[in-house]
């Protein structure tokens, strides 16, 4: 996939203030302080698209996108189709320093764009990958499956530590999964500093837009 452009539309207080649902949407979430803007800024090539932040929390409300691209198979580039699509940043689960008010408040507007957002074709929850596997990421993962909202897993950070580590978490955390799950989902290791990663992730966009389209 080859990406046109990419630019920022709107953010939304809850799912019915979002955009029209008239086109593929993915949503992107993640523990506070995962490397989600980052990663977006780099599957964009825009490094100002997503407000990055090194406090957690800064992501407070539904965040649009709209992205325009392109295949980057050659035959198919010839045809000049631009396919334009959704993309979102939801705020970060888990720690951030603010009222349990405010935090309870974004759980149900998660909640309920995840369960009601009727254009929403695929979540990536962003794992940090210098971690071993942490109950709130698999006890959200747990709450995906009960809402049956199709997910795949993206590693980040991976540039932080070194690869024996980093495989080894990864392995741990889906050996953790396979316990309580029959499927294992896809999954991708990135780091938005080396842009690795991207093209699989895109790619794998590119494939569930060719569903839909």
């Amino acid at each position: 996939m080859l990406i046109r452009s990419a630019r920022y539309i709107i953010s939304s207080p809850g799912y019915d203030k979002c955009p029209p649902p008239d086109r593929p949407e993915y949503a992107f979430i993640g523990r506070s302080n995962v490397g989600k803007s980052s990663l977006i800024n780099m599957l964009c090539n825009n490094d100002r698209l997503a407000k990055t932040s090194s406090a957690p929390g800064k992501t407070q409300l539904i965040n649009h996108f709209i992205v325009e691209s392109s295949s980057a198979d050659p035959v198919k580039a010839k045809e000049m189709r631009i396919t334009d699509w959704y993309l979102v940043d939801l705020p970060g689960y888990g720690f951030a320093k603010v009222s349990l008010r405010s935090r309870r408040r974004w759980e149900q507007m998660i909640e309920n764009y995840l369960r009601k957002r009727e254009n929403l074709s695929l979540v990536f929850v962003l794992i940090d990958a210098r971690h071993g596997p942490q109950k709130i990421d698999l006890a959200f993962l747990e709450q995906l499956k009960t809402w049956q909202i199709p997910f795949c897993l993206v590693f980040t950070k991976s540039d932080k530590e070194n690869q024996r580590t980093v495989s080894k978490n990864v392995k741990d955390f889906l050996e953790v999964m396979k316990k309580t799950w029959q499927f294992l989902p896809q999954h991708f290791v990135s780091s938005a500093l080396k842009r690795t990663g991207r093209e699989k992730i895109l790619g794998h966009i590119e494939e569930t837009n060719q569903q839909v389209y």
